[in-house]
C-alpha cells in the first residue's frame, strides 16, 4: 500500500520482535520486545543476541542459549521458519548485577531471503508465557483443589508440553539423519579427476524439503591421451535408498568407461548391472567422452534429457542422436547407440538432470527452450559463473521439486 509506514508498524506490533543479521547480531527491535525484557534499544542494538542474553550461570541445567542457537542455525541452513518448543530462558535483571529471573518463552524464528537465495535477516518473535507456566506449575501443590476447568487446562497443558518434548526429539533425530545423509551424499559425489579440469563446473541441488540426498549424480573421469568423460544420471525416487543406488551405479559407470572408453559400451555394462540391483531400473543417464585431439564429442544416452552444445555466437545444438530407453527398460539386452558431434574451441557442453528443465503442467519442450535461451544469453561467462547465472535465471537458486545435477564444460 502506498504511504504505509512499515517502520512504524513494526515498532507498534504487539508481539515482541527482534531482527537478527546472519551473524546473529541484533539490528532492530520493537517496543513490545523492549517491554518484555526490560531493555532499551541502546542495550540491544549492535549486540550479539547471546551476549545480550547469556545463560544464567547459577543454573547448571540452563540450555536456553544452546537451544536458541540450534534453532537459528537451522533457519540459516534450511532457509525455513523454525518453531521452538516452550523454552525456559532466564534473563538478567537490569540494575542487579548477577541477578537473573525465571522466564518462559514461546519462540518462532523466521528467515528473510535475499535475491541471492541466502538468508539475509532472521525475525525472532517470542511470546512471554512465564506467568502462565508459573501459575500452572502450582496446580499440583499440597492442599490445592482444582476446579473441573482447572483440571482440563492442566491436562491440556501437560499434553502440550509432552508433544513439545516429542517434537524436539523428532527434530533432533531428523537433524542426525540429515547429517548422515549429507555426509553420504558428499562422499558419493566425490570426483578426484574434477580437480584437474579448471574449465568444468558442477552443481548439485537437492529437492526442496528433502534430506539433501536424492538419486541424481554427476561424474568426471580422465582417460588416456588427454580424453575425458562426463556423465549425469538420475535414479528414480528420493532419500537414502535412491542415494545408495545412485552411488553404486555411479561407481559402476566410472569403472566401465575407464575399461571400455566407449560411452555406448559403458552404458550397456551399466544396464546389465542395473538388472541385478533393486531400485536401479528405469534410471536415466547420459555419458559423453570429449576428445580434444579430434575436437569430437562421442556420446550415448539412456532415456535422459539431451546435452546441449552452446556455440560462441549463442546458437545451441541438442545432442539427441543417440537416445535409447532408460536402464533395464528392455526385456532383453540390445546394443546401445552412440553418436559423434564435432566441436570448436570455445564451445560449451552442458549436461543436466530433468529437475533443471521440467515444470509441472508444462511440456518438456518449453523447458528446453527456456534452457537454451538462458545459455545463449550467458554464453560469454566462465563455467562457474555460467552455472550460477543459469540456476538464477531458471529460478532454482533455492532448489526445485526435484533434485538437480549440472555439469558445464568449456571446450
Amino acid at each position: 500500500m502506498q504511504g504505509m509506514d512499515y517502520e512504524a508498524l513494526f515498532a507498534a506490533t504487539p508481539s515482541p520482535y527482534l531482527v537478527l543479521g546472519r551473524d546473529l547480531v541484533i539490528v532492530e527491535v520493537n517496543q513490545a520486545y523492549l517491554e518484555a525484557t526490560g531493555r532499551t534499544r541502546q542495550d540491544l542494538l549492535g549486540q550479539r543476541i547471546f551476549d545480550a542474553f547469556p545463560n544464567n550461570p547459577d543454573d547448571s541445567e540452563a540450555d536456553g542459549v544452546e537451544n536458541l542457537s540450534a534453532s537459528l542455525n537451522r533457519v540459516l541452513a534450511s532457509r525455513a521458519p523454525d518453531t521452538m518448543a516452550l523454552q525456559r530462558y532466564d534473563i538478567a535483571v537490569m540494575g542487579h548485577p548477577g541477578g537473573f529471573e525465571e522466564r518462559w518463552w514461546s519462540p518462532i524464528n523466521t528467515p528473510i531471503i535475499g535475491q541471492d537465495g541466502r538468508v539475509t535477516w532472521i525475525i525472532h518473535r517470542v511470546e512471554d508465557v512465564t506467568a502462565f507456566v508459573q501459575a500452572h506449575n502450582t496446580w499440583s501443590g499440597p492442599g490445592q483443589h482444582l476446579t473441573e476447568r482447572d483440571a482440563l487446562e492442566a491436562e491440556l497443558y501437560g499434553r502440550a508440553r509432552e508433544l513439545q518434548r516429542l517434537n524436539e526429539e523428532l527434530r533432533n533425530a531428523h537433524t542426525r539423519e540429515r547429517q548422515v545423509a549429507v555426509t553420504l551424499q558428499e562422499a558419493m559425489l566425490q570426483s578426484p579427476d574434477l580437480a584437474r579440469h579448471q574449465d568444468v563446473a558442477v552443481r548439485y541441488l537437492p529437492a526442496a524439503g528433502s534430506l539433501n540426498v536424492c538419486g541424481d549424480w554427476y561424474d568426471v573421469v580422465d582417460l588416456a591421451d588427454g580424453r575425458f568423460a562426463v556423465a549425469v544420471g538420475d535414479v528414480v525416487g528420493h532419500g537414502l535408498e535412491a542415494a545408495a543406488v545412485m552411488g553404486m551405479l555411479r561407481s559402476a559407470l566410472s569403472a566401465a568407461i575407464r575399461a571400455l572408453e566407449r560411452p555406448a559400451q559403458a552404458l550397456e555394462v551399466l544396464g546389465l548391472y542395473a538388472r541385478s540391483l533393486e531400485g536401479a531400473l528405469n534410471t536415466t543417464v547420459v555419458k559423453a567422452m570429449v576428445d580434444p585431439r579430434s575436437h569430437l564429442i562421442i556420446y550415448s544416452n539412456a532415456g535422459h534429457p539431451p546435452p546441449v552444445l552452446v556455440h560462441p555466437d549463442g546458437t545451441c545444438r541438442l545432442l539427441d542422436e543417440a537416445v535409447d530407453p532408460p536402464l533395464g527398460a528392455r526385456p532383453q539386452h540390445v546394443p546401445r547407440p552412440q553418436a559423434g558431434q564435432p566441436y570448436s574451441p570455445g564451445d560449451t557442453l552442458v549436461l543436466y538432470t530433468d529437475g533443471l528443465i521440467e515444470r509441472r503442467d508444462e511440456d518438456i519442450d518449453a523447458g528446453l527452450a527456456r534452457l537454451t535461451e538462458a545459455l545463449g544469453r550467458h554464453r560469454f561467462l566462465g563455467p562457474e559463473h555460467l552455472a550460477d547465472a543459469l540456476l538464477a535465471d531458471l529460478g532454482l537458486v533455492r532448489g526445485a521439486h526435484d533434485d538437480i545435477a549440472l555439469v558445464i564444460v568449456r571446450l
